[in-house]
């Protein structure tokens, strides 16, 4: 069973094999956390993130980490689903693309693995429902990674995340 660990920082810092980008379909770059990773890893993410688009919502594909510095070997980017209530399958989507995530990170042999909070920014996921829902599947999927980073971008995030990894202990 993998690690896991709540951290208030920024993802492209981080000391892991692999990063998780919350991307969209094209893997081109955009705002939020998707804008950091590709300004950080220079502009050879989105020339390799164009020849894999589309990526589908709910799926993850991976591209090398580039620039990234500390060496991030890969960054594996998964497009979240886009909240319209909660009732048009938002949860099942966005369980898939921590499932997605891992079983990339396995395939590409990393053993530690920091995540964004996945669709919680222009997507609009609720971040409380986002948090329990990410560390539900974290915690219940089969993986080989032992380090997983929960990556929190302020002090609210780093509460609900912290909250949803004590309940589910």
């Amino acid at each position: 069973m993998a690690t896991i660990e709540v951290v208030q920082g920024d993802i492209t810092e981080q000391d892991t094999d692999a990063i998780v980008n919350a991307a969209n379909e094209s893997l081109r770059g955009g705002g939020g956390v998707d804008g950091a990773i590709h300004w950080a890893a220079g502009p050879r993410l989105a020339e390799a993130g164009a020849a894999l688009a589309p990526c589908a919502r709910g799926d993850a594909v991976a591209t090398p980490g580039f620039d990234l510095d500390p060496p991030i070997r890969y960054v594996i980017h998964t497009v979240g689903p886009v909240w319209k209530g909660g009732g048009r399958g938002e949860a099942d989507v966005l369980a898939s693309c921590y499932r997605r995530c891992l079983e990339v990170a396995d395939g590409l042999g990393a053993t530690g693995l920091a995540f964004p909070a996945i669709s919680t920014g222009i997507y609009g996921y609720p971040p409380a429902e986002a948090a329990r829902i990410a560390v539900t599947t974290l915690t219940t999927t089969p993986t080989r990674v032992a380090l997983i980073r929960l990556m929190a971008y302020d002090r609210a995030a780093y509460g609900l995340l912290t909250a949803a990894l004590a309940e589910v202990a």
